[in-house]
């Protein structure tokens, strides 16, 4: 069965979400993400026994961090889906496209478009 979600979609795998550290999130949105979602093993059924645990509380301290400063920790979620359930994968990843297409460009994304700007209007 094939998979269909949005084109907006850039998925990066890695051998487990107990590996992705706040600052693989936070450098996500400098280069340009308007939002970013993590997708880990149910929890209980994490291989690497608690990778996923591990995850959701460094994705859940990244969201405080990202309310902080302003860019919005709604901008960023976990969701466990088992390995087996390609639907429900498929499903989180238009339910995540539409909510960040309503919440706009990130914060951090226009900053940086509009210091590029400038910085080109300066050497021309």
């Amino acid at each position: 069965m094939r998979l269909s979600y949005p084109d907006s979609i850039r998925i990066i795998q890695v051998p487990c979400t107990g590996r992705v550290d706040v600052i693989h999130l936070m450098e996500a949105f400098q280069r340009g993400a308007d939002g970013v979602y993590v997708v880990g093993c149910l929890e209980g059924e994490c291989h690497y026994l608690t990778g996923n645990l591990r995850a959701k509380k460094r994705v859940q301290y990244t969201k405080q961090l990202l309310d902080e400063i302003g860019v919005g920790g709604d901008r960023l979620e976990m969701y466990n889906i088992a390995a087996s359930d390609g639907p429900r994968f498929s499903e989180v990843a238009r339910e995540m496209d539409e909510k960040i297409r309503a919440l706009g460009p990130s914060p951090i994304k226009t900053m940086l478009q509009k210091l590029h700007a400038d910085d080109l209007s300066i050497h021309v």
